[in-house]
């Protein structure tokens, strides 16, 4: 939770919600596949549950964290978006990933729009970042989707990530 309770974002085809214990399932199974090379996977369960366990204390150590994306009219999760931050994270980053067969759908660009939105809003932050392997073109465009610059003097804790910057409107 952050200081302004649990967080809900709705857009016209997502819900964001804070995760739950059920979601872990899907999540570990992403981040065990070769889908999460971006991120530095793929990853074990021990370490797919630090993860998770991480993305969910964010919100009490500051205010922000992951939320899980669903479908508003099913209610199916297809994926996760969030603003990381803590020692791993030279700056807040907004993060996203959707689960295989989501892809190529805007979900990604819908729901890292909207939590952008809510951090420029609540947080007050001057900006954010996206940290992406070189080699992710999916994500890529969904930054420049959403606005965000290549910010090659960006601090980055992996030399190799590109860093695309992301500023209020």
């Amino acid at each position: 939770m952050s200081e302004t309770g649990v967080i809900t974002i709705r857009t016209e085809r997502l819900v964001l919600r804070m995760p739950d214990i059920d979601d872990f399932a899907a999540y570990a199974g992403i981040m065990a596949s070769p889908r999460s090379a971006g991120m530095g996977g793929p990853f074990d369960l021990r370490a797919a549950w630090g993860m998770f366990c991480h993305d969910v204390a964010l919100w009490q150590l500051f205010g922000h964290g992951a939320l899980m994306i669903d479908l508003a009219e099913t209610g199916e999760c297809i994926g996760q978006v969030g603003i990381n931050h803590g020692p791993l994270f030279p700056e807040k980053e907004l993060g996203w990933f959707v689960y295989e067969g989501h892809e190529g759908r805007g979900y990604a660009t819908e729901a890292a729009s909207a939590l952008r939105d809510w951090a420029f809003a609540t947080l007050k932050v001057s900006s954010l970042v996206s940290y992406i392997a070189p080699g992710n073109a999916a994500s890529i465009a969904v930054a420049e989707r959403l606005g965000a610059r290549l910010d090659p003097a960006a601090p980055r804790t992996d030399p190799a990530d590109l860093v695309y910057r992301h500023l209020p409107s």
